[in-house]
């Protein structure tokens, strides 16, 4: 058993947390903006609460965090009563947010000076994969302190991969949101095809995703899709945050992301349409919404 903060209960933190509790059976302080969260937090698991990433942070082995974004990030590590100010020499920062490569790199040098160390671990999963601890962790950082917070992250995962130094776990993260955004458009099209042409979608689907055009979306999005229900996941707002970071990582390493850039734009009308907290499956209602002009 070990020591352990966890800093943000959103729709992902909040279990995560709670598998480190109940699997683990670690010590944990929880920590969230909204004091009332972490308060039930604690009735559910058990554990305590802190007032300030500060007083969550101090004394622990491992300290999580799960926020929205790279200023998020920053306002509860080395902002004022950030963890960083109390952490101790020799633990453990494991950083789950989804923020830029930037960031990951700032922080771990920030966290080296005291003594520290820090580990970029974006998740993909979502929230469902935090809810059954079967999330997939990309991470950056030292292979040995990989090595020692590994078994704790196993925790709320299914699959737990060391990517390369510091920046690398964001980056792959980058990857993944890149290939979901080009699946799920391309999944939309073809269920949207499907219906216009007068096809049975469950019939055409239990053939297709025995072959070539499997994917995990495919096999767990397709039937929400086809009835246009889109409260099952990833928010859209979330998506084209991740995606901004892709496209502007693009831009300062060269590649050439056409695609992101049109999907991000998709959603874009998605947004538009209302569809800000709709999953991202919801790609296809802006096909039917123009089909129905």
């Amino acid at each position: 058993m070990a020591k352990v903060a966890f800093i943000g209960l959103g729709v992902m933190g909040y279990p995560m947390a709670g598998h480190l509790k109940t699997r683990g059976g670690h010590d944990v302080t929880v920590y969230n903006r909204t004091a009332t969260k972490a308060e039930k937090w604690v009735s559910e698991f058990g554990g305590s609460h802190a007032k300030t990433p500060a007083e969550a942070a101090r004394d622990c082995d491992f300290v999580f965090c799960c926020v929205g974004n790279d200023e998020d990030l920053r306002a509860v590590t080395t902002g004022p009563d950030g963890a960083f100010s109390t952490i101790k020499p020799g633990a453990i920062f494991i950083d789950n947010t989804t923020a830029s490569a930037e960031v990951a790199r700032e922080l771990s040098a920030a966290a080296a000076e005291k003594g520290f160390a820090f580990l970029d671990a974006p998740v993909s999963g979502g929230q469902a994969g935090a809810e059954n601890g079967a999330l997939t962790v990309m991470v950056g950082g030292d292979s040995s302190t990989f090595d020692t917070a590994k078994p704790v992250i196993d925790c709320f995962a299914k699959m737990v991969g060391l990517m390369g130094p510091s920046g690398a776990g964001q980056l792959a993260k980058m990857v993944n949101q890149i290939c979901i955004a080009g699946l799920v458009q391309g999944l939309s099209e073809a269920i949207h095809f499907a219906k216009s042409a007068d096809l049975d979608v469950e019939k055409v689907i239990g053939v297709i995703s025995k072959g070539a055009a499997q994917s995990w979306q495919m096999e767990n999005r397709w039937e929400t899709m086809r009835d246009g229900k889109f409260d099952y996941g990833f928010a859209v707002d979330w998506m084209r945050k991740d995606l901004g970071i892709c496209l502007k990582t693009a831009n300062e390493t060269g590649a050439r992301l056409p695609v992101t850039a049109l999907v991000d734009q998709f959603y874009a009308e998605v947004q538009a349409m209302g569809g800000n907290r709709w999953d991202t499956s919801s790609l296809i209602a802006r096909l039917e919404n123009a089909s129905a002009k």
